[in-house]
């Protein structure tokens, strides 16, 4: 049986999985130990055990959806802009990236003529969105 690795989430992940499963069990009634645990979410993505599972998951290239020199597009304080990604740094595993950009102009961010381009937004929406 052959296995898409870039599909599995990452080791930290799987034993959240784990460790929600064993605790689902537990507030059920039916104790299982850490290692049935881990062998039962391996069942799950289709391997014969945690060992393979743990290696397959091991063995994949960190998933990194932003590429140096990549094109982007999005909004900043609500004005559309394109730019290069220049780094891409992740935040642990948190799903969360640092990104630094070239913004191929200038983004005008005033909305008011009475309104400096210095103040910041307090309309609730982010001050950055990206379009994927």
């Amino acid at each position: 049986m052959t296995h898409e690795t870039r599909r599995l989430p990452s080791l930290d992940v799987l034993k959240d999985q784990a460790k929600r499963l064993r605790s689902r069990l537990a507030s059920e009634g039916e104790e299982i130990s850490h290692s049935k645990s881990l062998e039962l979410i391996a069942a799950q993505y289709g391997f014969r055990d945690w060992d393979t599972l743990h290696a397959a998951a091991s063995n994949r290239p960190p998933f990194n959806p932003w590429m140096l020199g990549s094109r982007v597009t999005g909004h900043y304080l609500g004005q559309a802009f394109e730019a290069e990604i220049l780094s891409a740094q992740a935040l642990g595993a948190t799903g969360r990236y640092r990104l630094t950009f070239r913004f191929d102009e200038p983004v005008d961010v005033v909305t008011f003529e009475s309104v400096s381009a210095f103040e910041r937004t307090s309309n609730g929406r982010p001050h950055l969105e990206l379009e994927w």
